[in-house]
């Protein structure tokens, strides 16, 4: 994939047993087949016994399928499966502070409120901004408080991914 190819993210469900060093086998697998893990979710299970990561990869498309098979084989994964757009729902989670005296408050309400998103800390010069969605949402938003407003510094969760319908995650 070439530096001027728009980069594919794939978004993995892997159901793992909670057990140190899990996390660790499964980016491995994803580096010995040259797929960058570009964000990581990972969370207790309802049950403790298991945990639930949500992992944005990309590389070659074609050899997709055979790292899920890969990652699948490993000790402690139950199972790992891909998921889109038509078969989940998927949301991110941005926090960005930026410099925001009385004078540029009410901008910076107005962009929040346009996308949805809450107010999370507020000093008599900074914001804290929380904005959820998806990927376009999260990447509109941070562009529009990059453009108008000083911004020190931001913090994003990467997806969390749930299938829809009965289907499991």
């Amino acid at each position: 994939m070439s530096d001027s190819t728009p980069k594919r993210i794939h978004t993995l469900s892997v159901l793992v047993n909670n057990q140190p060093g899990v996390l660790m086998r499964i980016s491995q697998v994803f580096a010995r087949r040259g797929f960058n893990m570009d964000s990581v979710v990972v969370s207790e299970g309802r049950d403790p016994k298991f945990s639930r990561m949500t992992i944005g990869i990309s590389g070659d498309p074609s050899r997709l399928d055979q790292i899920i098979k890969q990652v699948t084989k490993l000790v402690d994964v139950i199972h790992c499966f891909e998921h889109t757009k038509a078969d989940a729902v998927a949301k991110e989670l941005l926090l960005v502070k930026f410099l925001a005296g009385p004078k540029e408050r009410t901008d910076a309400l107005n962009i929040i409120d346009h996308f949805a998103g809450k107010t999370v800390d507020l000093t008599p010069t900074s914001m804290v901004a929380m904005i959820v969605g998806n990927s376009s949402k999260v990447d509109a938003a941070l562009s529009m408080f990059t453009s108008q407003f000083d911004v020190i510094e931001t913090v994003r969760t990467g997806k969390v991914v749930m299938a829809r319908g009965e289907q499991a995650t």
